[in-house]
């Protein structure tokens, strides 16, 4: 499992809208999440034991080219920019740390860790897996300062105010603790992370952040990965019973800070809702990943050696744990339009215009 153990997740501060004053009406959008966001950050991080820069990823793509994409085309980071902009490609932050505010739009990614709200240790001799969080919110602060500088304090914090900030993590959290031998009882390891949280939305909010999108862990005991464990490949129900408990946790975090616009997307509800009915949805497929061999196509290494499903629309789930392109744009569009079912008070779209 030690591909769980490094999985990783990441920070998509995501079209910043450089020519402020031409477009003052349009909020920027910061994406944190985790490796279902990710556009290309693990090519640059040679240790990471997570990587997307081989086929089949990215084969719906334009000459079927893999991007650093978990995905066979676009994810949903990509979506939700683009429900907001109507047309943006994400860009890695790593292939434009050098960059100026001079183009039209530009996109950061970084990788993250925040588990447990412990800092990360590089294994591997020193390689690095993932970047932690604490660096990745200090990149943030970066491009605060270089706000500040250009425009100065008052409007750059008017500007953040109106920002729309995305948040999805916990997964690989779970997943960790869940295989792990670690003895801390579950209402402690959910407790301490969602402390974790809480001290980054404080860290999130001083800097000026006020508009929270946040995405709770979907059923994850559902992914391709967990329904090996059962002899009938049905969902790791005690897996589940991990996300929906911290469900509850980022509901009451929400609830507790003044000045905080915030949406809550219901990701187990959204997930579950596909996998018990997907016929609506046009996928034929919810259960087994859309590549690889064996038992529910999991147990071989995905490579370009793999089988290939043909029908990729059909199926909910790329690989072990990321879904294809059709369930991306499905969790983005339900974020951003869903009824308060799946997405709570207020969907994304609302909490743009709030």
């Amino acid at each position: 499992m030690a591909e769980i153990s490094f999985a990783i997740l990441l920070l998509s501060l995501a079209t910043i809208i450089l020519n402020i004053n031409a477009d003052a009406g349009r909020p920027a959008v910061f994406i944190l999440g985790d490796s279902t966001a990710d556009v290309e950050t693990n090519n640059f991080l040679p240790g990471s034991q997570a990587r997307a820069d081989f086929p089949f990823n990215g084969v719906d793509f334009a000459f079927s080219i893999p991007t650093g994409r978990f995905k066979n085309g676009l994810n949903s980071a990509y979506f939700q920019g683009q429900y907001i902009y109507n047309a943006c490609m994400l860009i890695s932050f790593c292939s434009i740390f050098s960059s100026t505010f001079s183009t039209k739009c530009m996109h950061l990614l970084r990788m993250i860790e925040i588990s447990r709200g412990q800092e990360f240790s590089t294994p591997n001799g020193g390689k690095q897996n993932v970047i932690p969080l604490t660096e990745q919110i200090q990149h943030f602060a970066s491009v605060r300062n270089s706000l500040m500088a250009a425009m100065g304090p008052v409007p750059t914090l008017r500007f953040l105010s109106k920002s729309l900030f995305f948040i999805s993590i916990g997964s690989n959290d779970i997943f960790e603790y869940y295989h792990s031998n670690n003895k801390l009882s579950k209402e402690r390891f959910l407790a301490n992370l969602g402390f974790a949280y809480e001290n980054q939305l404080k860290v999130l909010l001083e800097l000026g952040a006020r508009k929270f999108g946040i995405i709770s862990v979907p059923s994850i005991g559902c992914c391709p990965s967990q329904r090996l464990y059962s002899p009938n490949g049905d969902c790791l129900e005690e897996l589940n019973d991990h996300a929906r408990d911290f469900q509850s946790i980022l509901c009451r975090l929400s609830e507790e800070y003044q000045g905080m616009k915030y949406s809550i997307g219901n990701a187990y509800e959204m997930t579950i809702n596909v996998i018990d009915n997907p016929l609506p949805f046009n996928f034929t497929n919810v259960k087994i990943e859309c590549r690889g061999a064996g038992r529910l196509n999991v147990e071989s290494i995905c490579n370009p050696k793999a089988n290939l499903c043909p029908s990729r629309d059909n199926y909910l789930f790329w690989d072990l744990f990321h879904p294809t392109e059709a369930g991306a744009q499905l969790a983005a569009v339900t974020l951003f339009n869903g009824p308060t079912r799946f997405v709570a008070p207020i969907n994304f779209s609302q909490l743009a215009r709030a």
